[in-house]
């Protein structure tokens, strides 16, 4: 592809994420009150973890099989089905009349998730290997916009009715599946697509296998386990931190929240970009997960010295340093496999993301009901842990120790 074309490709899939993180965030404000449709109030909490951990299983045990799917037959067609897949699970959620209904659109979607893992397969098939750290940056500075604004925009279809954010949510994503259809073109070329698939094509664990068996692929993979770790007892926990420790109300978290989403855009889209001209790959993700250990440490020091100030520049270094790590992390991931792989490989990080999802939240309450501080100071050690493995254990890309040395 010419450059200028690759870039108009580009800036669609950045399009395509941002009306989907729309989508998504918009009805996050509505969920305790479906939920409460159906339940009790003293089960509603109950309820929304349910929803939430069976979307998360679905997509541990799909996102590998679609990955491979996209290795096989495309990215382009495979995007499309996961993307009508969630259509078709808002709109479930939008219609409601029982909370099987809910379950079964939290089902469908997430036995067809796989949308980011496929588009971060599309963008290692169409750039170079020193450009994707700076996309797969665009793309969660793109997620993070969509989480500024979806929830204001649910709050304020919520209050027309309950069930009209959920059907706004099932539009947006069908018009990403119609850009998908009409825009973007199939990035992955028949002569390098796997030939066949088998049976064990559609048995999550065989790919894990496949893909762990790879020696530099699994050391990749600790440290984003260590990182998202650490990661889940923030995302998990923060709300409920402050609200215990710090007696705020909405108002409050919510100004704090916004703060994360301001960082996240910043440090992804403007930061990154700016040090991928100047540093190396490895050196920025050393910097971010350094960063990110600073912040968690901070959250616990405020325990101890409360105050506002600590508070905030904790989250600075939190989400600045997640937006540092994580882009890097994910291209060095995609540069340890060919194209007809990406698929398979993203597909088994979305499925480990997913795994943490379900695990790290049961984790981290039982911690956090027993000592909040040791909570983040558990935290704190698990991101030193993956500084260490980071340090000392991989590697630089051999492009940036070409152009930076």
């Amino acid at each position: 592809m010419k450059t200028k074309s690759k870039k108009h490709i580009f800036w669609i899939i950045i399009g395509i994420v941002l009306l989907n993180s729309i989508g998504m965030s918009v009805v996050l404000p509505l969920l305790p009150f479906i939920v409460g449709k159906y339940l009790p109030s003293e089960h509603i909490v109950v309820g929304m973890s349910a929803l939430m951990s069976v979307f998360a299983a679905c997509t541990f045990f799909a996102a590998p099989i679609f990955g491979s799917l996209s290795d096989r037959y495309g990215r382009k067609n495979i995007l499309i089905l996961s993307l009508l897949g969630s259509v078709i699970g808002y709109v479930l959620f939008g219609i409601g009349g029982a909370l099987w209904i809910l379950f079964l659109g939290r089902i469908i979607d997430g036995l067809t998730a796989g949308n980011i893992s496929i588009l971060f397969a599309y963008i290692s098939d169409t750039t170079e290997p020193k450009e994707r750290a700076k996309w797969f940056g665009y793309i969660g500075s793109a997620m993070g916009i969509g989480k500024l604004g979806g929830p204001a925009l649910g709050g304020l279809l919520g209050g027309i009715s309950l069930s009209l954010p959920f059907f706004v949510t099932g539009a947006l994503i069908f018009l990403s599946g119609l850009a998908t259809y009409f825009l973007l073109p199939e990035s992955l070329a028949r002569e390098k697509r796997i030939q066949h698939l088998s049976l064990n094509s559609f048995n999550v664990f065989s790919h894990f296998k496949d893909i762990f068996s790879l020696k530099q692929i699994k050391l990749l993979l600790v440290l984003g386990i260590l990182f998202y770790a650490g990661l889940g007892v923030f995302q998990f926990n923060f709300t409920i931190f402050l609200k215990d420790i710090y007696k705020w109300g909405p108002v409050f978290i919510g100004t704090m929240l916004t703060l994360v989403g301001i960082c996240e855009i910043f440090s992804r889209a403007v930061l990154l970009p700016w040090l991928l001209k100047r540093c190396n790959e490895k050196s920025i993700g050393i910097t971010g997960l350094i960063g990110f250990g600073i912040g968690l440490a901070l959250i616990l020091l405020s325990i101890f010295i409360p105050s506002v100030f600590i508070i905030a520049l904790g989250v600075i270094f939190i989400i600045s340093g997640e937006g540092l790590f994580d882009p890097t992390y994910n291209a060095k991931l995609s540069q340890s496999v060919d194209e007809s792989q990406q698929g398979k490989l993203q597909g088994v990080n979305q499925s480990l993301q997913a795994a943490n999802n379900m695990l790290i939240p049961l984790g981290a309450a039982a911690i956090y009901f027993y000592s909040p501080a040791i909570l983040y100071a558990t935290a704190t050690f698990i991101v030193l842990v993956a500084v260490f493995i980071y340090a000392k254990y991989i590697p630089k890309t051999k492009h940036n120790q070409n152009s930076n040395e």
